[in-house]
């Protein structure tokens, strides 16, 4: 597939094109990283992996820029796996079939990977040209960033040269990122015992489905749907008005992206569909009023269905009693930084099939301290319930630094090419330089990148205008690299 090869910076969108065609879901990175590799050998340029598998291409200096300061771009080569219902795509064997619609480029029915494809192919163009000026370069490419930030946690010290780094991960123009949330999982599990369905009962599957989806940091606080919660909060009531078991339950596929779609099989009296009936017509109106400005497609649906074993009716309320009391969405409002969400969980996975009962949860925070609470909050919340709690993956945010001096460049750079420096932002989302700031302590870094909506959702896209603008300043700032210390 070369449907991007017309656009420009042809070379950035040449690099995109082959990541589109090369299947790189989260824990799936191999085959594109030995395809780099190779690329890499082919063009001279020195190559080294390390134990976690994260991929670093070193390139020298341009002729007269020997003196300048290394600068590392960093990216990572892992994207999230979301697809609309009925597409079928397979991740791990599937091109991403990218198309342009208005000035955008969409992929379809699933996620594109211009996070973080887009700063992996800028970072690839660099290491190709011919043509533009700079300093020595190191282009870092880590792996499982989407799913548990391993690359970046198992990163070892000493490796990196450069005091400078290049976080090509963002996802607006015209804005630079100097600091970003930490996080942790929260995993949840308990086997439950099952017993078999009463006679005079009879098994319905129900769905919460068309919601939108989202960035489970990025776009937590606009009150998007979350099909977990609105699944839950229907079983609850049903609770109100019969006894039932609970089948199995499944909504949500990663703990980063906020919940599309969720699915309970429920064996309940058959003296009691009508009321259950009633109950999906009502809340589905229910939701669609409350979700009308962002969520409006939401819909369920109630169909027959087979099972012949569940949860007992007092393991039924308890499981979903501490779901339903589960935090989910904006915790707190950061004082520090106006506009910008400090802590934050995302009920993003929950599971329950033959007794066997698991949830992952993301708490996001711009502070260390308040990830470590709210973490403890939701595991004494499931600890009541009698499940085993971890918390699993943690890692620092990254704290920012308004005298960097990278900054102060950046924004000269920036001013000098669009007539206004960049707007300084903070991220509720899981940047990778705060890990990595914690292992090289004297790296100076800042984050850009070009216009994407809709990240970890089938509805991501990229801004074809953004790009080009981006590529232009990733040249600018490599071609104002610092002299070396």
């Amino acid at each position: 597939m070369t449907i991007l090869h017309d656009l420009s910076p042809s070379l950035l969108w040449k690099h995109f094109q082959m990541l589109c065609n090369t299947p790189r879901p989260s824990g799936y990175e191999a085959a594109l990283r030995e395809k780099l590799i190779r690329w890499a050998e082919e063009r001279g340029l020195t190559c080294e992996t390390d134990d976690a598998g994260n991929l670093l291409i070193r390139k020298a200096a341009t002729a007269g820029m020997e003196d300048r300061a290394s600068i590392c771009l960093q990216g990572h080569l892992d994207m999230v796996a979301q697809q609309n219902e009925g597409t079928n795509h397979d991740f791990v064997c599937d091109p991403i079939r990218p198309r342009i619609i208005d000035g955008w480029v969409h992929a379809s029915d699933t996620t594109l990977g211009a996070d973080n494809g887009m700063g992996v192919a800028a970072a690839l163009a660099v290491l190709e040209s011919t043509e533009i000026a700079h300093g020595p370069i190191e282009a870092l490419f880590t792996i499982e960033e989407e799913t548990s930030m391993r690359g970046a946690l198992e990163l070892k010290a000493g490796w990196l040269r450069s005091d400078l780094l290049l976080n090509l991960d963002s996802e607006d123009r015209g804005e630079v990122y100097v600091g970003c949330a930490g996080g942790a999982d929260v995993n949840v599990h308990r086997n439950f015992l099952e017993s078999s369905i009463p006679q005079g009962w009879t098994v319905q599957q129900v769905e919460v489905k068309g919601l939108r989806g989202g960035h489970s940091g990025l776009d937590i606080h606009k009150g998007l749907g979350n099909a977990n919660q609105l699944l839950v909060r229907l079983l609850i009531a049903l609770g109100e008005q019969t006894g039932f078991s609970l089948v199995n339950f499944h909504g949500g596929t990663l703990r980063n992206a906020l919940p599309r779609e969720a699915s309970a099989r429920i064996a309940l009296p058959e003296s009691s569909l009508a009321s259950l009936s009633h109950l999906c017509q009502t809340l589905a109106a229910q939701y669609q009023q409350e979700l009308s400005s962002v969520d409006a497609n939401v819909h369920i649906t109630q169909l027959p269905a087979e099972g012949s074993a569940g949860l007992s009716e007092d393991d039924t309320r308890t499981l979903l009693n501490a779901l339903f009391a589960a935090p989910h969405g904006v915790e707190r409002m950061s004082a520090d930084v106006p506009g910008v969400v400090e802590t934050s969980n995302n009920l993003g996975v929950v599971n329950l099939a033959s007794g066997n009962f698991s949830a992952c949860l993301l708490v996001r925070s711009l502070r260390d301290a308040s990830t470590r609470t709210l973490a403890d909050r939701i595991k004494a919340l499931f600890s009541l319930a009698g499940c085993t709690v971890t918390s699993d993956n943690g890692y620092p945010g990254w704290t920012p630094n308004p005298a960097s001096p990278l900054l102060q460049r950046f924004q000269a750079v920036h001013a000098a090419r669009f007539g206004h420096e960049a707007a300084v932002k903070v991220i509720h989302a899981g940047l990778e330089c705060g890990i990595i700031g914690a292992i090289y302590p004297q790296m100076d870094m800042v984050s850009f990148g070009p216009i994407i909506r809709g990240a970890h959702s089938p509805n991501e896209r990229v801004e074809i205008s953004s790009v080009a603008a981006f590529w232009d300043l990733l040249v600018a700032l490599l071609a104002d690299a610092p002299k070396a210390a």
